[in-house]
């Protein structure tokens, strides 16, 4: 049993691909990884007694607010930063092109950390495990943690590795362990422990193999492992060449710690070794810019070529659609040009650093330019911080005719060695002056480490002389530490900023001396924690706010340059913010984690979350200020202001503690969402661009099938990402949420399938009997039967409206839905994949294991035709016949006022409104027994009768053509693309129709010129007790019959829907006819809502009739219907009383309204909502009253309409709308 706190998995996960970044824009010394060390909390913590601390935050902004104390109690832990000498793994990772961090200066040389006795391992097992798996070594010595503790392993491309530091002389025992993605589990090596005798001292590496416990155990020199040399293996011409000793450890530059080309090799002559005759490039199938850049690549041997390639290609895409493509392949290219995956070559030429530094300012200035757009997407925004790392200075000193000349001097003195003259000489000296690369500093720092490694060895002022030089070509480069790069910017920071300045690097020099301490106190250290991320963002701020200005055309160039080290600053302070967060990870977990912050909330004690909301409110701001969706990030911060300052509600009738756990709940989940949006983005961006460039480059198949990953979880969204979980896992502790929430309730058996969404032809053709679908995303419009007639239960891996499109259909078809929104259960759920098993869902919980019968819960085998259906479906009582609708009357010309509408000529939607109207009326006078009104309006409308389309084609002489393509897709496959080709005939051709010219007419008789109106479909085929076909037809909101041309297309579009995809399979699983289903169009009042909702007279998953259930939006309903991420509100109101209990609190990014001083052009405005200013969400007594009022009217309707019903309505104002009710499915 471990028993001290250790480096958590959810770090050392985060560590294991950090150290895949491989550009300068993510990289980090193996000296700065100190700052991504954890607590460690030593045994004797488990006392149980508290200590008073303090928490430090800012209440309202980060920049001007005075620091507010406010005690709590914590546990009392001893904390101490894992110091190096005592670490038992040293992790090495990279995050940005600005080192992080300045610990190198404080770490020990190599020579003295080797002392008598000591001896320097470097342990790799060859072994790859699952995403999201992390390996651990445990043994029987102090520094593998005594069987105890484990010590985490780092991914690399080359299997997993750490270093240790052991006791010479000594045997030891040991094995390696895979802990799983739960972080639960750990599965252990079979076999025998290892052995391993330790010689008495020295620097060593050994490989081992995961299982072979029994294999020879060889520990070679360190250094000496082979490496083979894709670029050759020899001199040229008689060259002399001197290996770089690997050994050798000094205050390393990014460059160092992630390059990945060939070793550098000093050279006592003029002649480079030419290695490139190796490399191939392979351009066949490619195309476009991707063609451009490879060939560009061929044709450009050294750094400045390459980066010449780059300009090209940006600027030539300025104008094109093809400019994020352009930005992404630049951001891919110069990434492994900067970690050696690319070589660089000398051509000849003498092109002194001068030329790439005037190149990269022409780069430079064009990225500017395009981030400062209207038009640049956030997606470009994104790729271009992943450009600007990659890119040299351009300071004057740098664009001079003879830039870096210190190193001449350096090579001439008469203090050095000939030798040694003559390896500075020909390896920095001449290669710099002639090509420069990222090689150079490479080259420097070896030699550096070299001339460091014993004191004394040589002059003191050829050595000061020469790490001068290095901390200019170090400058050169942009990979200076983040202080260096603070420093350099001082002198252009106005007062304010100086200030900010001058306190974060003081909160960081205290940070970095705390770590270095054996006793930290943790609310010491959680305290600095706070200060430091409170003082990082007004920094950031400042810079941030001095860099909207955008570049002017104008701009001299120092002022670009400049411009350049606050962009490079501003980058580097959102890369340290990715390392404090990693700190307070840690320091949450060590005082308990999620079950410390859910028993403080469940005794009422919410203000230790404070620290913690407090840290997410800065991650999210962090994100808003690096261009990813600002107004988003916005709104969260606001949100989880107002749930830290509000702390427990005090009135209003329900538990406090549990709707404060609520409210935090929608906006965790919404923050967690907005994370996920950022990785789906770059999921999008890179894989399939990173695949094409690097079969064409040659880049190893690991680096390119890990690029993404790496990009993914080295970001601050992975950061703020993991603070969401440990916050989400408490709160739904505190509310009694395990994750899932059940849509149609029911048990079923099947084999588990997951696909990426509901689409017909995503199902295996391998698999014919029932099926459990899991599915990672869904839009709401989908149908599930559509997809497979087999498909028995849906599991849904994200949130959704009850009464969303999808939801309404799956209760119709009896097809048991869940979601589930917990990490651990999903990983749970996905080890059942491909296995049959049993899913239970209930009001009181959900279950879902293993089955080993395949016969149970009725489902029947049935031989189906071969237009797309499945051969498997469940035993379903109430599949549709086309004896369950009529057929449409006699074709009517004009138009049916809405009063007038029956279930014959005008849909049975139509009539459902029609009477709706004459309820209306009659309402005001209605009162439930409570007192509670029951009055609601009904917007004006008319109806477009059946016939009118068919009228339309007869006056276009269609009709034969659009009969002809009807009977064809009745019988259509969808193996070959029929029935799509057919579907996209039939719908191009209604789609040209135009309504004949009386019905605008009549219609202006009924509506003003100038009126909003939505064009809404009505079905002979929907609305049905049997078939509800909800959302499953177009409606277009926001046009006016003043303009006819819009009018009459959103007209045509409401007819040709009766022909998409979907809607054609819908009718084939409901056996209707295609060519009974016809359409008539309901024309209403557009509103303007502040709230739309839809009611469950009878609860859906528990049958409850006393109860009516509602789930509110913000704006139009369309956010309801068509099942955009996100929650709504949630109210169960009694019918027979006055109680309303809040299940979930909204927490949709977007509003979707209708302005009238916009166009009327069926479009629709999105704004991002901000719930802490939504009386829904901030008044109990508003939100009590509008359940009761809701409950009133649900109740009303389901009385007169004669059974439950769904109703969907809208609040305008005080007035509540009905706009549609429709029998509920049973």
């Amino acid at each position: 049993m471990i028993t001290n706190f250790s480096i958590s998995t959810t770090i050392d996960e985060t560590l294991k691909l950090l150290s895949l970044q491989t550009g300068a824009s993510q990289l980090v010394s193996a000296t700065t990884m100190d700052s991504l060390r954890v607590l460690h909390c030593s045994n004797s913590s488990s006392t149980g007694s508290t200590l008073p601390t303090q928490f430090k935050f800012f209440n309202k902004t980060y920049s001007n607010d005075t620091p507010m104390n406010r005690r709590v109690f914590l546990p009392r832990r001893e904390l101490r930063f894992l110091d190096q000498s005592r670490q038992y793994s040293r992790i090495v990772c990279g995050a940005s092109s600005v080192e992080t961090r300045e610990e190198g200066k404080r770490e020990e040389k190599t020579g003295s950390r080797l002392r008598h006795g000591k001896v320097w391992l470097r342990v790799r097992l060859d072994h790859q495990v699952n995403f999201g798996e992390q390996v651990l070594i445990l043994g029987s010595s102090k520094e593998l943690g005594l069987w105890k503790k484990k010590v985490p392993l780092n991914w690399t491309e080359n299997g997993w590795t750490c270093e240790l530091e052991l006791r010479g002389g000594n045997a030891m025992e040991f094995k390696f362990v895979i802990l799983e993605k739960d972080q639960q589990k750990m599965a252990w090596e079979d076999g025998n422990n290892r052995v391993l005798n330790l010689p008495k001292r020295g620097r060593y590496e050994m490989v081992c193999h995961w299982n072979m416990t029994e294999e020879a155990v060889n520990l070679l020199p360190f250094g000496s492992e082979e490496n083979v040399d894709e670029f050759g293996d020899g001199t040229e011409n008689g060259s002399t060449v001197v290996d770089v000793d690997p050994s050798l450890e000094v205050d390393t530059s990014p460059f160092v710690q992630q390059w990945q080309g060939v070793d550098i090799s000093f050279m006592r002559s003029n002649e480079h070794r030419s290695r490139e005759r190796e490399r191939k490039w392979d351009t066949s199938g490619l195309e476009g810019l991707a063609l451009k850049l490879v060939e560009g690549d061929q044709n450009a041997r050294n750094w400045w070529r390459k980066l010449e390639v780059v300009r090209e290609l940006i600027v030539g895409s300025l104008q094109s659609k093809d400019r994020l493509e352009a930005l992404i392949y630049s951001a891919i290219y110069l990434k492994w040009i900067n970690t050696g995956q690319i070589p660089c070559f000398e051509d000849g030429g003498h092109h002194r650093p001068n030329r790439h530094a005037e190149i990269s300012r022409l780069i430079f200035r064009e990225l500017e330019l395009i981030s400062s757009r209207k038009d640049a997407s956030p997606q470009e925004v994104l790729v271009i911080r992943k450009i600007h790392p990659c890119l040299p200075s351009f300071k004057a000193e740098f664009t001079a005719s003879v830039p870096l000349t210190r190193i001449r001097d350096i090579a001439h003195r008469g203090d050095i060695p000939h030798d040694l003259k003559q390896e500075i000489k020909h390896t920095i000296q001449n290669k710099l002056h002639r090509n420069a690369g990222p090689e150079d500093l490479i080259a420097t720092e070896a030699m550096l480490a070299r001339i460091t490694k014993n004191p004394g060895e040589y002059s003191e002022a050829f050595v000061e002389q020469f790490k001068i030089f290095h901390h200019e070509l170090k400058d050169f480069f942009n990979a200076g530490s983040l202080a260096e790069q603070l420093e350099s910017i001082r002198e252009s920071l106005d007062k304010r900023s100086i200030s900010a300045l001058t306190s974060f690097l003081e909160y960081k020099k205290k940070l970095d001396k705390l770590q270095e301490s054996e006793n930290a106190v943790e609310s010491r250290a959680i305290d600095l924690l706070m200060n430091t991320l409170q003082s990082l963002v007004s920094l950031r701020e400042a810079i941030a706010n001095g860099l909207e200005s955008g570049l002017r055309n104008d701009a001299p160039d120092a002022a670009i340059a400049m411009r350049q080290k606050w962009r490079l600053c501003e980058i580097g302070l959102e890369d340290y913010c990715f390392v404090l967060l990693s700190r307070f990870l840690n320091s949450i977990e060590a005082v308990g984690g999620a079950h410390w912050l859910a028993e403080n909330a469940g005794s009422g004690n919410v203000s230790c979350w404070n620290d913690p909301l407090t840290a997410l409110m800065i991650g999210i701001r962090q994100l808003g200020i690096s261009g990813w969706k600002k107004e988003e990030c916005d709104a969260i911060r606001n949100e989880l202001l107002s749930w830290k300052e509000g702390g427990l509600p005090r009135n209003g009738g329900e538990d406090g503690k549990t709707i404060w756990a609520l409210r935090l709940k929608a906006t965790l989940d919404r923050a967690r969402r907005l994370t996920e949006e950022y990785s789906e983005e770059l999921l999008r961006i890179f894989p399939q661009k990173v695949q094409v460039l690097g079969k064409a480059l040659g880049i190893p198949e690991n680096s390119v099938r890990t690029y993404t990953e790496a990009e993914i979880r080295a970001g601050l969204i992975f950061q703020v990402s993991k603070l969401c979980t440990p916050l989400l896992k408490a709160v739904r502790s505190a509310v009694g949420s395990e994750g899932w929430d059940v849509l149609v309730p029911g048990a079923v058996v099947g084999t588990l399938v997951q696909v990426e969404s509901i689409v017909p032809g995503s199902l295996p053709s391998s698999i014919t009997g029932p099926i459990i679908l899991v599915v990672n995303k869904a839009d709401g419009d989908e149908e599930v039967t559509a997809a497979g007639n087999n498909i028995v239960g849906v599991i849904l891996l994200q949130e959704l409206p009850h009464l969303s499109h999808l939801g309404v259909r799956a209760r119709q078809e009896r097809v048991v839905f869940v979601t589930c929104e917990d990490d651990d259960k999903v990983s749970e759920i996905q080890k059942l994949k491909g296995k049959y098993s049993r899913l239970e869902a209930s009001p009181t919980g959900v279950n879902i294991c293993q089955s080993s019968d395949n016969s149970k819960d009725g489902i029947t085998a049935k031989q189906l035709s071969s237009n797309g259906s499945s051969m498997f479906e469940p035993s379903r009582p109430h599949q549709f016949s086309g004896s369950a609708f009529k057929p449409p009357g006699t074709n009517k010309r004009g138009v049916v006022a809405l009063i007038d509408a029956d279930t014959e000529t005008s849909g049975a939607k139509a009539a459902a409104c029609g009477r709706l109207a004459s309820l209306a009326a009659a309402s005001d006078k209605v009162y439930s027994d409570q007192g509670v009104p029951a009055s609601f309006k009904v917007p004006a409308g008319a109806v477009i009768p059946f016939g009118s389309m068919e009228l339309a084609l007869a006056k276009s002489r269609s009709t034969e053509t659009f009969e002809s393509l009807l009977q064809q897709i009745e019988t259509a496959k969808l193996d070959n693309g029929e029935l799509d080709k057919l579907c996209l005939e039939l719908q191009k051709l209604i789609s040209s129709l135009q309504p004949p010219e009386e019905i605008t007419e009549n219609l202006l008789k009924i509506f003003s010129k100038n009126a909003r109106l939505i064009v809404r479909s009505s079905a002979n085929v929907e609305d049905l007790a049997g078939m509800s076909a909800a959302g499953l037809y177009e409606s277009i909101p926001n046009v006016s019959p003043s303009n006819p041309i819009i009018f009459g297309n959103a007209i045509s579009r409401v007819w040709a829907s009766l022909y998409t995809r979907r809607a054609i399979l819908s009718r084939r699983a409901a056996n209707v006819p295609q060519k009974e289903a016809t359409m008539a169009v309901l024309v209403q009042e557009m509103l303007q809502p502040d709230l739309s909702f839809v009611l469950h007279t009878l609860s859906p998953t528990d049958r409850d009739s006393n109860f009516v259930e509602a789930e509110i939006a913000p704006g139009l309903g369309e956010t309801l219907a068509s099942g955009t991420r996100g929650t709504p509100w949630r109210l169960s109101c009694a019918k027979f009383g006055e109680a309303v209990k809040t299940f979930a609190f909204a927490n949709f990014s977007e509003e979707m309204l209708v302005l009238n001083s916009g166009p009327a052009d069926g479009e629709v405005i999105r704004l991002t909502v901000d719930y802490s200013k939504k009386p829904l969400t901030m008044d109990p007594v508003f939100r009590r009253q509008l359940g009761q009022r809701l409950c009133a009217v649900g109740f009303f309707l389901e009385r007169k309409f004669g059974g439950p019903q769904d109703v969907e309505g809208c609040l305008v104002g005080k007035d509540i709308y009905i706009v549609q009710t429709r029998p509920q499915p049973q």
